[in-house]
C-alpha cells in the first residue's frame, strides 16, 4: 500500500477547490485594482482618508497602492491567512484522520513502521503545499501583469511567494505537531486553526501599536510581512532562523509524541 499515494488521493478534490479559491482571490482582488484604474480613481487618494486603525485592520499600510505590486501586497495578506489555514488543517488531518475516521488499526497493522507511516504522509502534505504554493505564484504573476498591468512586479510576487512557503510550512507543521499531541483527533483540525488565527491576531496589535513590537516573534506572519519585504527586497536573516527552527522542532515533536502515544482505533 502506497501510503503517499493514498493521502494525495484522498485530500485532492480539496487541493483542488483551495487552488480555485487562491486563483478567484487573486483574479477578483487584480480586477478591483483595474477597474479602479479604468475609472480614473486614485485608489491611494480613496483610501487614505479611512482612520489608521481601518488601514491596519485591512492591511493598507506601508505599501504604495497606486501600483499594481503594492495593490497586490494589500491582497497578499488574505492570500496569506487563505494559505496559513489551509496547511493548518492539512497538517492536523494527515496525522488525525486515521484514529478520527477509525482507521488506526487498519494501517499500522501493516509491515510498517509508524514512523515511515508518518514520513509518507507528511510528504504528501508537502507535496500539495508545493502544488498550492506554485498555482498562488503562477496566477499571482498572470493577475498582476495582465489584470493590473504591473511591469515590473515579477520579482516583488516571487519574493512573496517564497515567503509565503515559509509561512505555509510552519502552520502546516504546526498542525502536524498539534494532532501528534492531542489525544481527541476531532480536536486537532480546530485547535491548530485557533493557533493560526491567535498569531494573526498578534500580527494586528503589532502593527496597531508600535510599543507591542516585542511580541513580533509571536506571530509568523510578522516573519515574512509583505510590507517589510517589498521595502527591503529581502527576508530578515533571524525571521528565517526562527521558521526554519519552528517547522523543524514542530516536525521532530510530531515524530516523537505520535510515535510514543497510543492511537484510538
Amino acid at each position: 500500500m502506497n501510503i503517499f499515494l493514498r493521502e494525495l488521493k484522498a485530500h485532492r478534490t480539496g487541493t483542488i477547490w483551495w487552488s480555485v479559491g487562491i486563483v478567484s482571490l487573486i483574479a477578483a482582488g487584480m480586477a478591483k485594482y483595474a477597474a479602479y484604474q479604468a475609472a480614473g480613481q486614485s485608489v491611494t487618494d480613496m483610501l487614505s482618508s479611512l482612520p489608521r486603525t481601518v488601514q491596519v485592520v485591512f492591511g493598507l499600510t506601508g505599501f504604495d497602492l497606486a501600483t499594481a505590486s503594492g495593490f497586490y501586497g494589500v491582497l497578499f495578506l488574505y492570500i496569506a491567512v487563505m494559505a496559513a489555514v489551509h496547511a493548518s488543517l492539512l497538517g492536523a488531518n494527515l496525522i488525525s484522520k486515521e484514529e478520527r475516521d477509525r482507521t488506526s488499526e487498519f494501517l499500522y497493522a501493516k509491515p510498517i513502521s509508524r514512523g515511515r507511516a508518518l514520513t509518507a504522509k507528511l510528504l504528501a502534505g508537502l507535496t500539495m503545499i508545493v502544488i498550492l504554493n506554485l498555482v498562488t505564484y503562477v496566477s499571482s504573476i498572470y493577475s498582476v501583469n495582465y489584470l493590473g498591468n504591473g511591469t515590473g512586479a515579477d520579482s516583488d510576487i516571487l519574493l512573496l511567494t517564497v515567503g509565503l512557503l515559509f509561512l505555509q510550512l510552519m502552520f502546516f507543521a504546526i498542525g502536524a505537531l498539534v494532532a501528534g499531541l492531542v489525544r481527541k483527533p476531532k480536536a486537532a483540525p480546530s485547535l491548530a486553526t485557533s493557533i493560526m488565527f491567535v498569531t494573526f491576531m498578534v500580527f494586528y496589535l503589532v502593527n496597531l501599536d508600535a510599543s507591542l513590537d516585542f511580541l513580533k516573534y509571536l506571530t509568523p506572519f510578522k516573519y515574512f510581512d509583505a510590507a517589510a519585504l517589498m521595502a527591503t527586497g529581502q527576508f530578515d536573516p533571524v525571521f528565517v532562523v526562527l521558521a526554519v527552527a519552528i517547522i523543524g522542532l514542530s516536525i521532530f515533536g510530531t515524530y516523537r509524541f505520535y510515535s510514543a502515544r497510543d492511537l484510538t482505533v
